[in-house]
């Protein structure tokens, strides 16, 4: 029993020394943390304390030069305001001193004002009293000379005043008189001044159309060719072209004689082909002239396209620049109307440029302003109506047109460049040796005649040959037989007689051919 209370006891004991061990030891360890905690705790304070000494130290010495840098600029600052304040005190100073001077002057001027009020003051009494004494003897005079002469006051100034009034009246009259003289005589000198500026200003050829052309030839075999077996060949050639060929002695040429400028180009260009191409026959010559005739109505369009470029005319429109080319295959009196109407726009825009006014507008009239004497069909208008017609028709300006249709007085002039037109033609025309009045009747004359022949019904063709003394009409054989063209024949030359006057005769020929044509193929 004691040894198992020995065994149990033993160990109790032996936990019992151990836990006391432990304890000690551990008390023992606490005591040694707890010191080095003190120690390191001291030294920790310590140093804490010796930082903070430091951030002490230096936010005092920030402090210190913050207080020293705002103190610098708050000396500097109330150094710039007393600066200030002084320049504003000696401005001020100045404006005092200004302005005791000025009123110093100002006095001065006040006391002078008022010494001169008073004297004025004096004067004007004076003035007045001598005024009063002016007036009674004026009253005086007056009251002596109504007694002298027997009439009022008013009644010798109103003799007075009709006196002056018609004095004035003559005087007047006699100086607008002079004004007017003078402003005619500055005016005409003005107006001749423009004008022999712009004659000056534009030289121009004064050579005359005819209507002859000679063609020119290699050799005298060549007419042969031309006239063919009995003459066949130079009759289709007429026919063609209307014009008369004159095959003469004269040596190596050919004259070609035909009032109208186009035929006779096509009859010239027509026989160079057939020369140089060497086939020269009825149906050949035919077929030549037709493209003879195509290519003269383009080189029309070249023509007119090329004149309005050259004359800087933009937007004209195309038909009209289609008449503009044909007027070189027309003349004027003998004067080509292409010439004509170039001077005329070149003299419009020297004219209209030295009075200020359109110079594009001007030269498009000047251009213009024969379009109606190039008509495709006949017309009974005078050539300058019917020119306007056509402005209006292709949308022309209205100045355009006016000055068109009034260039030779046939309506009112309404723009300031229509009498310029009328002026500028009449120097184009004007010109030495510019147009014959004869060559233009006779052409007219030629028209005439075959005017006459269109007339009739079946004729085709109708061409005034030889100086308007043969007239040679081609009738269509449907419509037209042989009995009937011996009559037209007859008929033709009896309206010629009671209608025209021309010198000498007129040979009438009525030609009707049939002809057969097929092609073996």
């Amino acid at each position: 029993m004691e040894n198992i209370f020995i065994i149990i006891l033993a160990p109790i004991i032996g936990i019992a020394i151990g836990f006391g061990i432990a304890k000690f030891l551990e008390k023992s360890n606490v005591s040694n943390l707890i010191k080095n905690a003190k120690k390191e705790a001291t030294s920790i304070l310590k140093e804490a304390n010796q930082e903070a000494e430091n951030i002490k130290k230096d936010k005092l010495l920030q402090a210190k030069e913050k207080f020293l840098e705002l103190k610098s600029e708050h000396e500097k600052e109330i150094l710039s305001k007393d600066k200030k304040i002084s320049e504003v005190e000696k401005r001020v100073r100045d404006k005092e001193s200004q302005v005791s001077s000025e009123l110093a002057k100002a006095k001065k001027v006040n006391d002078d004002f008022e010494n001169k009020t008073k004297e004025y003051e004096s004067k004007i009494e004076i003035l007045d009293k001598k005024h009063q004494e002016l007036e009674k003897l004026h009253k005086s005079q007056v009251n002596q000379l109504e007694v002298i002469s027997g009439l009022s006051a008013e009644e010798a100034r109103e003799q007075l005043v009709e006196s002056l009034k018609a004095e004035a009246k003559t005087k007047a009259m006699a100086h607008i008189q002079d004004t007017i003289e003078e402003a005619k005589l500055t005016a005409q000198q003005e107006a001749k001044k423009v004008i022999i500026n712009t004659i000056q200003r534009v030289g121009t050829e004064e050579a005359v159309e005819n209507c002859v052309s000679v063609f020119n030839i290699e050799s005298d075999d060549v007419k042969g060719r031309i006239i063919g077996r009995e003459g066949r060949n130079i009759r289709a050639l007429e026919a063609a072209t209307g014009v008369e060929i004159i095959v003469d002695d004269t040596p190596e040429a050919i004259i070609l004689s035909c009032f109208d400028p186009v035929r006779r180009e096509i009859a010239r260009l027509s026989l160079h082909k057939l020369v140089t191409d060497g086939r020269i026959h009825p149906a050949r010559i035919e077929e030549v002239v037709a493209k003879t005739t195509k290519q003269i109505d383009e080189e029309i369009a070249e023509v007119g396209k090329r004149t309005v470029i050259d004359l800087g005319i933009h937007g004209l429109h195309p038909e009209l620049i289609k008449v503009v080319g044909r007027m070189k295959f027309r003349s004027s009196y003998g004067q080509n109307l292409l010439q004509h109407s170039r001077e005329v726009a070149k003299l419009c825009g020297i004219m209209a440029a030295e009075l200020g006014l359109n110079v594009k507008l001007a030269k498009r009239a000047g251009l213009l302003h024969d379009i109606g004497k190039v008509p495709d069909t006949e017309s009974d208008l005078p050539h300058a109506l019917l020119g306007m017609q056509w402005a209006e028709k292709y949308g022309e300006k209205e100045e355009v047109c006016n000055a068109i249709g009034a260039h030779h007085d046939e309506i009112e002039m309404k723009y300031l460049i229509s009498p310029i037109i009328q002026v500028c033609d009449a120097i184009s025309g004007a010109r030495p040796g510019a147009r014959r009045q004869v060559l233009d009747s006779y052409i007219q004359r030629l028209k005439d005649l075959e005017d006459i022949a269109f007339g009739f019904n079946g004729v085709k063709n109708a061409y005034a040959i030889q100086a308007g003394r043969e007239l040679r009409v081609i009738v269509e054989s449907e419509k037209v037989s042989d009995d009937m063209a011996s009559s037209l024949s007859f008929e033709i030359s009896q309206k010629i007689q009671t209608e025209m006057t021309y010198p000498g005769q007129v040979k009438i020929t009525v030609i009707r051919e049939t002809r057969a044509v097929n092609i073996a193929k």
